[in-house]
């Protein structure tokens, strides 16, 4: 198996050192590697109801990214065996009225995982830390302190019970311009195309200034940031499977203990 380390974010960080174009964890033919996604879906499938019935911890997938960079094949793929029950999907999309009356966390809060759940982040409060900065909304002051924000609210999952892993799923300009493309050419992915989408992609540089700031400001030891390469979509659902899967048998998850009583029962 690949490391992860290379693609954690640590110290200084540039984007322009992971190549989004990278295969780290494609070895052998295609066939196989498919193979590989499957067996991990079912192995993330059985982990996840060891989750369940453990009934104490939780687990957050956070995924950002560019348009088309993935997020939602990412989930389909590599969440493909494992029980809806146990798995819930937010996407955060523009604030609602009601939400900027709040603090930008508050969406946050009821989003959360409950013990024993996986709980997935379509984009997510780092949004707050990307957009606004973009669009120069909010000035270097109060991005520092959404980040201290950030830092600090994840450390209230975390020593709540609550594993954090933080995807950036990271692909090139040239590969976005063919899956724009694709989605104007293709009649059944129209829908999935936004004007919007144009304008995001003329200012490229500096969403990419935008992520490397917030990620390096908060990939902390206890909710690290990983960076994906993404331009193979293969590789990109291999990593994260593989992310996931080491994190949920890091945790040492046990189900809990039968009672005694079964062991003489007998259903008529």
């Amino acid at each position: 198996m690949a490391s992860f380390k290379k693609y954690c974010v640590t110290g200084k960080f540039k984007l322009a050192n992971i190549d989004p174009a990278a295969v780290p964890f494609l070895k052998g033919d295609e066939e196989a590697q498919r193979e590989e996604l499957e067996a991990l879906a079912v192995r993330l499938d059985d982990l996840q109801n060891k989750l369940h019935a453990e009934g104490r911890r939780k687990l957050l997938l956070v995924l950002q990214g560019l348009d088309t960079s993935g997020k939602d094949g990412t989930i389909r793929w590599v969440f493909s065996r494992t029980s809806p029950l146990g798995v819930r999907v937010k996407a955060f999309k523009v604030p609602s009225d009601d939400e900027r009356a709040h603090d930008f966390l508050w969406r946050c809060h009821a989003a959360v995982p409950a013990a024993g759940e996986i709980a997935i982040w379509n984009r997510s409060h780092y949004e707050d830390v990307l957009v606004p900065v973009v669009e120069g909304l909010i000035d270097k002051a109060e991005t520092r302190r959404r980040y201290a924000q950030i830092s600090d609210f994840e450390r209230l999952l975390t020593e709540t019970g609550t594993v954090v892993i933080k995807c950036m799923l990271h692909i090139s300009k040239d590969e976005q311009r063919k899956r724009l493309q694709a989605r104007i050419d293709q009649p059944d992915k129209r829908w999935k195309f936004q004007m919007d989408d144009l304008s995001v992609r003329k200012k490229w540089s500096d969403y990419e200034r935008a992520y490397e700031k917030a990620l390096a400001a908060t990939s902390t030891d206890y909710a690290p940031w990983h960076v994906v390469p993404a331009d193979s979509k293969l590789n990109r659902n291999l990593m994260v499977a593989n992310l996931i899967v080491k994190t949920l048998e890091d945790m040492k998850l046990t189900l809990p203990p039968a009672s005694p009583a079964l062991n003489h029962l007998v259903v008529q």
